[in-house]
């Protein structure tokens, strides 16, 4: 045979091997899915809650106005800082001042009063004591007269004047009683007078305190909505003309934050807590959980459901306040901040990319009649239709074993932000299948994998 002959021989039969090869090789990739995977490793892991709202003081007060007036004088302005006791604004007070001076007067008017009642009780006490002595007397000259009268010794005129003398006594006695007793009521009463007067002091100063404003402790004016000229009413707080100025005391600052409802169970005192501040960008300040609220707060009008007459079926939040460590000095009420809370941490943890995690059916776990080929899950509406037949809802992920997905039933530990803790199914080192999201929804244990861990594509819109 010739060389040219036994070539061509060679090159068709190297062709249709081949050809076999390729034939072979398409076959047994064309059932299989492409998938991404990662590995199960053992990390630190922190479960942490987000939630956000403003920096505010601990202590702050709203300065109302406690009585109706002119602001005739303001001794701050907004962002100055105080001492307590210092003076904060000034009313005008003509008419309570008019009205203290004219209770003071009556006042020493009544406490003369009251001690000429004495002097008065003093001198009836007096004439009592002489009433006594005269009546005391008379009654032994007329006893004496009675005796004498008998045997005859003195004259009738002089026993009937020393009777008359006494009776006379009597009667001075019964009248100096009298006069005791109406000066112990004068005195009395001018006693009560004085009561009453020091009463009317006690409320007419009062109302002339309150035209002046002093500050309950140090801190720093936040607000200042009046100005002088203007004149502020008695009202409920926040009303507009009520409130004069608010005060608060920067030396403890908190972040408000409103948690969800569905994550204020993981939330407890204590807890540590990172909070930025989007006025100070690229620095995060600590804090600790000091106060968590008890009542929920329905999201869309900020009003508390024990407010509200009708139950509410909107989305609650509840009020977390976060106590910083280190604020700085310079920091304002008002500020937007968020918070994230760290409500558990594992050390050494097994954890997994949260998006590996997937569910499945009892039903959706049975064995295929094609092991092994393809084959997609229900779609979506479908399966929420037979969710009933299918039976409970086995959380778990898909591991590569033999190159097929196996469905692996676990259990989850805490949810870190992209990872969570498996304390249950898995071991170090498993090779789990991470995506994509459309393949981890319809995919079916014992299903052929392609592994690619390269970038995947943005698709199309």
């Amino acid at each position: 045979m010739k060389t040219w002959k036994k070539i061509v021989i060679g090159t068709g039969a190297a062709a249709v091997l081949a050809g076999g090869v390729g034939i072979a090789l398409h076959q047994a990739h064309k059932n299989r899915v492409v998938v991404q995977t990662d590995k199960v490793k053992r990390q630190d892991i922190a479960s942490v809650v987000s939630a956000s709202g403003e920096i505010k003081p601990k202590t702050y007060v709203n300065i109302g106005a406690n009585a109706f007036g002119k602001i005739v004088k303001l001794y701050v302005k907004e962002g100055d800082r105080v001492k307590k006791g210092a003076m904060l604004a000034q009313l005008e007070n003509v008419q309570s001042a008019a009205d203290v001076a004219a209770t003071r007067a009556g006042l020493q008017s009544a406490e003369t009063d009251y001690v000429a009642a004495q002097a008065g009780l003093n001198t009836a006490l007096a004439d009592l004591n002489r009433a006594k002595a005269d009546a005391v007397r008379t009654k032994l000259d007329w006893d004496r007269a009675q005796g004498l009268y008998k045997e005859a010794l003195i004259a009738t005129a002089d026993y009937d004047m020393r009777k008359n003398a006494w009776e006379t006594a009597q009667a001075g006695l019964a009248q100096a009683e009298a006069r005791v007793v109406q000066a112990k009521a004068q005195q009395d009463s001018a006693e009560k007078h004085i009561s009453q007067t020091r009463a009317n002091l006690t409320r007419v100063s009062d109302v002339l305190q309150k035209t002046s404003y002093e500050a309950p402790f140090e801190g720093m004016i936040t607000n200042l909505p009046v100005r002088e000229g203007e004149s502020v009413v008695i009202g409920i707080q926040n009303s507009p003309g009520s409130t004069l100025l608010t005060i608060a005391d920067m030396s403890v600052i908190t972040a408000e934050v409103k948690v969800d409802e569905t994550d204020i169970v993981n939330v407890q005192m204590g807890q540590p807590a990172e909070v930025s501040i989007d006025a100070i960008p690229r620095k995060t300040f600590h804090g600790t959980v000091t106060e968590i609220g008890n009542n929920a707060i329905v999201r869309s009008t900020g009003v508390a459901t024990s407010q509200q007459t009708v139950a509410s079926e909107e989305a609650k939040d509840f009020k977390v306040v976060v106590t910083l460590q280190d604020p700085p000095e310079d920091l304002r009420p008002g500020l937007s901040a968020t918070a994230k809370i760290t409500t558990a941490t594992r050390s050494h943890a097994l954890i997994i990319p949260i998006q590996a995690l997937t569910v499945r059916t009892e039903a959706d776990l049975q064995p295929s009649p094609e092991r092994g080929a393809v084959q997609a899950a229900p779609p979506q509406q479908n399966a929420s239709k037979q969710k009933k037949d299918k039976g409970e809802e086995i959380p778990g992920v898909f591991v590569i074993r033999n190159r097929k997905a196996q469905y692996v039933p676990v259990d989850a530990g805490i949810s870190g932000v992209t990872n969570m803790e498996v304390l249950k199914g898995l071991q170090e080192g498993d090779e789990i299948i991470t995506g994509s999201y459309k393949v981890l929804r319809t995919l079916r244990p014992g299903t052929s994998v392609k592994v690619d861990n390269s970038a995947p594509k943005k698709e199309e819109e």
